[in-house]
């Protein structure tokens, strides 16, 4: 990427918010990796990463990609297999990731949407951290009313995740989700403007 080029990671745990906000930075133009989106790529029909996750975890695949609530039976809860996952994964994430940054080269900003930036080893590589928080109520409200979602699994997610507290300390910039839509989407503006050096 050229000198004057930055990028901001994006983070927030579950139920933060941070698909609307990385919504609203499109909608400011500017380009948003979503590793997310890249894993269902890799793992969805004719996923490149189909045959290496069939042969670790048999079973966990069909002609429509990852059987993800199969694939999930087998990993969640159990360090060893989700680590031989991530070593199936994050590789190919991380090529995806480059050839984004290489398409958009001559960007001002261009923004990584990274779930686990903090759980997954950090902030190398990036300019800044963005993170997307609102209060505890408010996240535990949007979580639960999610189909399927219970008690108990989100208190699973949360022990997995990095307290929101200390994700606030670690970040350059926090997005606050627990307003109205209108006041977040003018402080992913403002964000937008000081990375573009206009603010």
């Amino acid at each position: 990427m050229r000198a004057g080029s930055k990028i901001l990671g994006l983070t927030g745990s579950i139920g933060m918010g941070k698909s609307t906000v990385a919504a609203m930075l499109r909608d400011c133009g500017v380009p948003v990796f979503d590793a997310d989106a890249a894993v269902h790529v890799l793992q969805g029909p004719d996923g490149a990463l189909l045959p290496a996750i069939e042969d670790a975890f048999p079973g966990t695949t069909t002609t429509r990609g990852v059987d993800r609530p199969k694939l999930g039976a087998q990993v969640f809860g159990n360090r060893d297999k989700l680590a031989r996952l991530e070593a199936i994964v994050h590789p190919a994430v991380a090529e995806m990731r480059q050839a984004f940054l290489r398409e958009n080269e001559h960007e001002p900003l261009v923004v990584f949407d990274i779930p686990l930036l903090f759980e997954k080893g950090g902030r190398q590589g990036l300019d800044a951290v963005a993170v997307v928080s609102a209060p505890a109520q408010v996240q535990r409200a949007r979580v639960l009313a999610r189909p399927g979602m219970t008690e108990e699994k989100f208190e699973q997610i949360l022990a997995l995740q990095v307290p929101d507290a200390e994700k606030r300390a670690r970040a350059d910039f926090i997005i606050d989700t627990g307003t109205d839509l209108a006041t977040t989407r003018a402080a992913v503006e403002h964000l937008v403007r000081v990375f573009r050096g206009i603010a």
